[in-house]
């Protein structure tokens, strides 16, 4: 017999030639991976390039005019077969395979998203909402840029502003709002790829960040900051934002306190939320302010969902520290806060509520809105 389905095909391990006899127009289209064209009006003259040293398998339009060359060619001494149905029958079977990718695509997302209403509920969906509640992050009539650079903590947010948009009270918008300040491209298409697959329709623009610090020889990382915080906001007002949401979370809290008071002198915390000094009426919140890192990885592992590290272009080459933060301040301290937690677990909660706990009574000195002030001038004050 000298049909074979495009099952049988594709089951065939051994070496083989496929031509596609379909003209050479709807060859260029499309065809079957691997197939060469040989129209078949045009066989005869081209019977040195059909192989006898191995099977052959015929493509037309829909498996007619292939069934009946492979009768003749057969008789010939050729191990030749003729693909039932033709071209339609790898049509079917690719539209199907692309059905069953898209559906095992929808139930992934699906999968990501129920487990943090059901797995991660405490740890994250809980927090997530006590932040919004117990700082007021989002009020009625809201819309929110919610800036994603890539990593796990700022796509975590955008799935966790999905489902609160789906579940809260609250009537807001949102823009899931991605900045491209000069990612190679690998990291570029991390970002894009992680976007599908968590089903996040992502709004991109260009800025050239990463071409203007490069020459920045002292604090070019303060630089870099400054200047995407101000495209971010700049870029959110143009879309009618009043807020921008970025991604820090409980340890970058902790560690931001210790970093202030062991390198800066100063006792001052990252606040969950900020009005903006240099956009009138723009705001900036972080939703993820309660939230342990740990839990984050611990979510991003669950759900085999890989982020991109460092984008920065200082260190994405960086063989001390592989594309992350190693070797920085920062490391150091998240370091020294892993150590004294290891003895006392009760500690990262504390640093976390120095800041709510300050007694102005027993501080030497502060400032607040620029002006400084010191014990000294009501020490001598009786009351």
């Amino acid at each position: 017999m000298c049909i074979r389905t495009i099952e049988e095909l594709q089951e065939d391990t051994r070496e083989k030639q496929i031509i596609d006899i379909r003209d050479a127009a709807d060859f260029e289209k499309e065809t079957y991976p691997g197939a060469v064209n040989i129209y078949w009006e045009e066989l005869a003259a081209h019977m040195d390039e059909i192989r006898k040293d191995c099977p052959v398998y015929l493509l037309c339009y829909t498996g007619q005019k292939s069934e009946e060359i492979a009768e003749e060619l057969t008789e010939q001494g050729y191990e030749i077969y003729s693909i039932k149905n033709g071209y339609r029958a790898w049509l079917k079977m690719k539209l199907s395979k692309m059905m069953a990718d898209h559906n095992a695509a929808e139930q992934r997302t699906k999968d990501i998203e129920r487990s943090i209403i059901k797995k991660f509920r405490k740890p994250i969906w809980r927090r997530f909402t006590k932040a919004i509640r117990e700082y007021e992050l989002v009020q009625d009539g809201d819309k929110i840029a919610v800036c994603i650079s890539g990593g796990k903590d700022s796509m975590l947010m955008a799935k966790l502003f999905q489902e609160l948009s789906r579940h809260g009270k609250k009537n807001f918008e949102v823009v899931f709002l991605v900045m491209n300040p000069g990612y190679n491209e690998i990291n570029y298409q991390t970002i894009k790829d992680n976007a599908q697959i968590l089903n996040v329709p992502i709004t991109v623009f260009e800025s050239d960040i990463f071409n203007i610090v490069a020459s920045e020889e002292q604090s070019p990382c303060y630089l870099c900051a400054r200047m995407r915080r101000g495209y971010l906001y700049s870029k959110a007002k143009e879309l009618g934002c009043n807020k921008i949401a970025l991604g820090h979370h409980y340890d970058d809290v902790i560690e931001t306190i210790l970093m202030g008071m062991l390198y800066g002198a100063q006792v001052q915390t990252m606040m969950p939320k900020l009005h903006s000094t240099n956009f009138e009426g723009m705001e900036l919140i972080r939703p993820l302010y309660l939230i342990r890192e740990a839990d984050i990885i611990h979510w991003a592992n669950y759900n085999d969902l890989h982020f991109i590290q460092c984008a920065c272009r200082f260190t994405e080459h960086c063989a001390s520290c592989g594309g992350t933060e190693k070797g920085s301040k920062r490391a150091e301290i998240k370091e020294l806060i892993h150590e004294l937690a290891q003895k006392d677990p009760v500690i990262e909660y504390n640093i976390f509520r120095s800041v709510e706990n300050v007694n102005l009574n027993t501080v030497i000195g502060y400032k607040q809105d620029g002006v400084r002030h010191n014990f000294l001038d009501t020490y001598d004050d009786v009351k």
